[in-house]
């Protein structure tokens, strides 16, 4: 049985997982990552890549603050992992838009916007445009299109730019990674946790951290958690490289850095199932069309399905265990968009540091009733 000790434990090599790893090792802890196999259902790898703000926490004003203050973070946050690995991460961060079909549909969402920007003090610098002004910004933009929303944080970036880039900066800052590892036990006895694993590996930490994504729904029991989260798949088309013809991004169209037209727009509720499904492509290809009628000229060379890491209202769980305190679950759909207040902000709340945010609304408490 191989034996190894650490300040924390991390239980989850994605984005997620390797976000906070950052941050702690940054802080002067020691870290081990206990990551899964490369068959696991991995949001990391699937995702469609935005940093993204508008639309989310409409009805929940702390959780777009906590998204906005996220993107905001980012720029520093991509530029310090480059300069340490020298790993470039194509991040695009001047703005993107929601396109609306739907005048009505727009009107509510302005609606939305105003009632949201009074919420948080007038710091939600939105924008809106009118059909003509989007064609104008935006010359693919035509068809049934009414009209969009802007905001200025927006972006996206290539995710396995990314996740190569942190896995590399904490490796060089200490982090022990071990893959292929599933927890099959867990304790605490004189305030240190002990986990072991299926293969044999014992790991000995004053903190645990649970950061496995759908796993966390088996792993999270293990210390006392609830198993909140549930899959929700996502599908997205893939076009042929082009050259540059979209500026910015939105929430369902974007070009990558490679060139391909990356287009998905799917919530399914179907269980561990990560297929693609003819109906749900034609769909997805229809909507996009709609937007853009250009794209119906475009080649489509490839497609996936991913899954989504849902709790149930969709935010994310930041919990304390209440039966074994020094035992953390962090869980989100957002890995991409909070990674950079993960690694800054999160890490400090989880090495017990002063002055963090109240992140009690984003505890399992909520969900009681």
């Amino acid at each position: 049985m191989l034996k190894k000790e650490a300040d924390f434990a991390i239980i989850g090599g994605g984005i997620v997982g390797l976000s906070i790893a950052h941050g702690v090792l940054k802080q002067g802890a020691s870290v081990i990552c206990i990551d899964g196999t490369d068959t696991d259902f991995r949001a990391s790898r699937g995702n469609f890549g935005l940093v993204w703000v508008q639309g989310k926490g409409i009805k929940t004003p702390f959780y777009a603050a906590w998204t906005r203050d996220a993107a905001r973070l980012y720029p520093s946050f991509v530029s310090e992992l480059s300069e340490e690995t020298g790993i470039k991460i194509n991040l695009s961060q001047n703005g993107g838009y929601e396109y609306f079909l739907d005048s009505k549909a727009l009107d509510q969402r302005i609606a939305e916007y105003k009632k949201l920007k009074s919420a948080l003090n007038g710091d939600y610098p939105y924008e809106i445009l009118s059909s003509t002004e989007i064609r104008s910004a935006e010359p693919m933009v035509g068809g049934e299109t009414v009209g969009a929303t802007f905001y200025p944080y927006d972006g996206h970036l290539n995710p396995l730019q990314l996740l190569r880039a942190l896995t590399e900066s904490c490796q060089k800052r200490g982090l022990s990674h071990y893959l292929g590892e599933i927890v099959d036990m867990a304790k605490k006895k004189d305030g240190v946790f002990k986990l072991v694993t299926k293969k044999g590996l014992e790991v000995s930490a004053e903190k645990v951290v649970v950061c496995a994504g759908l796993g966390a729904k088996k792993i999270g029991p293990l210390f006392g958690f609830k198993d909140l989260v549930s899959p929700q798949r996502g599908q997205i088309l893939i076009t042929e490289k082009l050259p540059p013809i979209i500026g910015r991004p939105s929430v369902t169209i974007r070009q990558t850095n490679e060139g391909a037209i990356q287009i998905g727009d799917s919530q399914e509720q179907v269980g561990l199932n990560d297929n693609e499904t003819q109906a749900q492509m034609s769909r997805i290809a229809q909507n996009a069309i709609k937007v853009m009628p250009k794209l119906a000229q475009l080649r489509l060379v490839r497609a996936w399905g991913s899954l989504r890491v849902m709790s149930p209202d969709g935010l994310p769980i930041y919990q304390q265990s209440v039966s074994m305190p020094g035992a953390f679950i962090v869980t989100c759909h957002s890995g991409i968009t909070l990674s950079a207040i993960h690694s800054a902000i999160l890490s400090r709340w989880l090495t017990g540091q002063k002055n963090v945010p109240d992140l009690s609304l984003f505890s399992e408490n909520r969900f009681h009733a």
